[in-house]
């Protein structure tokens, strides 16, 4: 009887006990953007120890590129452990470059980061239409700035492209026509010109050092801390 009831005095005791708090996973910063006080968008822990910036222009087949190859590497063993940020600023180009530079911050911090790689990763069908275009305009009457990015967004495949990604062809056309996004992007595109090194897109600064010389994957990849030892 002693024993029978040693026994149930146990279990209740274990029954009594807290639950253990199951362990707390690190939190994966790859789709966590946020807006930097120049308005450019971030990729990553904000205060991450390693700031990455990449001026970049999106009728570049060399930021194509460097997208293509780099993205994924970035994300998955710097950006997604806090290691590293990195701040997408814009160097626009030509009226596409600046048509799709607009077009990227339709929606806001929430919608960038889908925008900015659908842009890249559909470049070679958007910028031959985009080339089409350019032939078909040539000796055309000059249009108002607004006037033009939204032609040219609706006859390079642009608008259709981004309403794949919930973006109505109405909400992107007043995105197109916001003078204030319109400001932003070519003020980060005249920032370009505070660095003497620049000499073209993709153009890196790492922790505020300009790495003149890098302006690929390849060359990129050595310049960025080591990962920790469970690291690919």
């Amino acid at each position: 009887m002693l024993r029978r009831l040693l026994s149930c005095l146990a279990a209740l005791f274990v029954l009594a006990l807290p639950a253990t708090a199951p362990a707390q996973q690190a939190r994966d910063w790859a789709n966590t953007v946020s807006l930097g006080a120049n308005g450019a968008f971030i990729l990553g822990n904000p205060a991450a120890k390693t700031k990455l910036v990449e001026y970049m222009s999106y009728t570049c087949p060399h930021c194509a590129h460097f997208a293509e190859e780099a993205t994924t590497p970035l994300k998955t063993s710097w950006i997604k452990r806090g290691l590293l940020s990195i701040e997408f600023r814009n160097f626009v180009r030509d009226p596409f470059d600046l048509t799709a530079a607009v077009l990227a911050r339709c929606g806001g911090a929430t919608k960038f980061l889908g925008n900015h790689e659908a842009l890249f990763a559909n470049h070679e069908a958007w910028i031959k239409q985009a080339d089409t275009y350019a032939k078909a305009q040539e000796g055309a009457p000059k249009r108002d700035q607004v006037g033009q990015i939204t032609d040219i967004a609706e006859k390079t495949g642009l608008l259709t492209l981004l309403a794949k990604r919930g973006l109505t062809p109405a909400a992107q056309r007043q995105c197109l026509a916001d003078k204030a996004v319109l400001s932003t992007v070519l003020n980060l595109t005249a920032s370009a010109w505070d660095n003497k090194e620049f000499n073209g897109t993709p153009f890196f600064l790492l922790d505020g050092k300009a790495l003149a010389e890098v302006h690929d994957w390849t060359r990129l990849k050595p310049q960025l801390p080591a990962l920790p030892a469970s690291g690919n």
